[in-house]
């Protein structure tokens, strides 16, 4: 379930501030570096995440080291705590060991009023705690109370940060991933860590197939990064059981394979009158799901045009991820897709174009013969029973993403991540 680029007002000035953290002087401004990490269980990959998008930092008092899955999807953060429950190989933030660290009482006014529209229960437990159950699209879950505890960002401290210190939690995957604490939730919703944080956008920039990338709290702007594309954040006023209001949501206003646009209906790329049919940007998710109707388009529109270039995998029971049932068998000795046609997603003011090399993804352990299996990199979201456009992290490869929460937008503009990542020092 990403990277970054800083911003300055009349002075830039990067300082350095541990190994792989830097501050920008004027506006408090933090670049960190991103890391992707896979996940375990090749075979049967969960919808949220089989390769994530970390961020390392510390929390509490002495600081300890955590590493957290950046996730633009959610709202609330959290750690998993010490739980004598708990396999020793997880790891874990532990709470008896920091000064600062504070559980929320039943009591406390941030149980109610502050997470007022917040989407997640709430209740009491035996001890009189704010206690919450999170859950997500794989049918994972965590559970466990709120609290507040000081987050560490370079040289910057926050104490009183709400999070979850998670005493429970479930994995869909057959193992949890052994290097990931928590999520750090980046959404629009007031709890999230960046509300928390109070800064006016952030940004990041995804490499391909490494491990690089760079995530940038805070304004940036830079001669050697181009102009962005900006698309409006769709924002509504009254609550729809499926429209997530807290989500980074934009106007998919159609697709094109090669350069031919996909001939489909108007409403089929609108919120209906239940909001299902949003567009979310999500970093917490790897690939792209679209509606049914839409990716049987997008579909068949690729298979068209790949005809003598691809070998269709012909197993009906093979579905990839539970939702991308297109595969194909490729030679083993093939690693280069250059003359596949490109993907653009179109939206109001900017586009993201999905290069030939990002629309195929090679399932690890399967073989057919001497040849690899390689499954589209779209998927049908109505089979993972989420009834949404979703735009995960894997076709946001070499683009700056800003997230500009001020102005309510998102800008897009080409680049070579790797190349940013080195011009910010990481």
């Amino acid at each position: 379930m990403a990277y970054i680029y800083i911003l300055t007002f009349h002075l830039v000035l990067l300082i350095f501030l541990q190994p792989e953290v830097f501050l920008c002087s004027a506006l408090k401004t933090l670049v960190l570096p991103l890391k992707t990490q896979l996940l375990p269980s090749p075979n049967n990959l969960s919808f949220h995440r089989n390769v994530s998008l970390t961020v390392s930092l510390t929390v509490g008092t002495p600081p300890q080291n955590v590493v957290m899955v950046l996730d633009t999807g959610s709202e609330l953060s959290w750690l998993r705590c010490n739980n004598p429950s708990l396999p020793n190989s997880l790891p874990t933030f532990n709470p008896l060991s920091s000064s600062s660290y504070s559980p929320m009482l039943c009591s406390s006014p941030a149980c109610s009023t502050q997470v007022r529209g917040f989407t997640i229960p709430l209740w009491c437990d035996s001890n009189k705690l704010c206690h919450t159950t999170l859950s997500y699209a794989d049918a994972s879950f965590s559970e466990g109370n709120l609290a507040y505890e000081t987050f560490h960002i370079g040289s910057s401290s926050v104490p009183g940060t709400i999070f979850g210190c998670m005493s429970t939690s479930f994995s869909s995957s057959s193992e949890e991933d052994p290097k990931n604490t928590g999520l750090m939730g980046m959404n629009r919703g007031s709890l999230s860590f960046v509300s928390q944080m109070g800064f006016p956008k952030f940004s990041y920039c995804i490499s391909e197939g490494d491990s690089s990338g760079v995530l940038l709290l805070g304004n940036m702007s830079s001669p050697w990064l181009k102009p962005l594309s900006y698309t409006p954040l769709l924002q509504i006023s009254t609550p729809l059981p499926y429209f997530d209001r807290a989500a980074y949501t934009v106007q998919l206003q159609g697709i094109m394979v090669s350069k031919k646009l996909l001939t489909l209906p108007k409403f089929a790329l609108v919120p209906d009158h239940t909001g299902a049919g949003q567009t979310m940007i999500d970093s917490g998710t790897q690939f792209t799901f679209l509606l049914g109707s839409v990716y049987e388009a997008l579909r068949n529109e690729f298979v068209n045009q790949t005809q003598g270039i691809l070998h269709v995998l012909e197993e009906e029971d093979f579905v990839f991820q539970g939702a991308m049932d297109l595969c194909y068998r490729v030679p083993a000795t093939r690693t280069i897709f250059s003359d596949l046609p490109t993907v653009s997603l179109m939206f109001s003011g900017a586009e993201i174009v999905v290069t030939p090399d990002q629309l195929l993804y090679q399932v690890a352990g399967e073989m057919r013969g001497s040849d690899s299996v390689y499954c589209f990199t779209f998927g049908n979201s109505e089979l993972l029973g989420i009834e949404a456009f979703v735009i995960g992290h894997h076709h946001q490869q070499n683009v700056w993403v800003e997230f500009d929460l001020q102005n309510s937008r998102i800008g897009f503009a080409p680049i070579h991540c790797g190349i940013a990542s080195q011009r910010l020092g990481i």
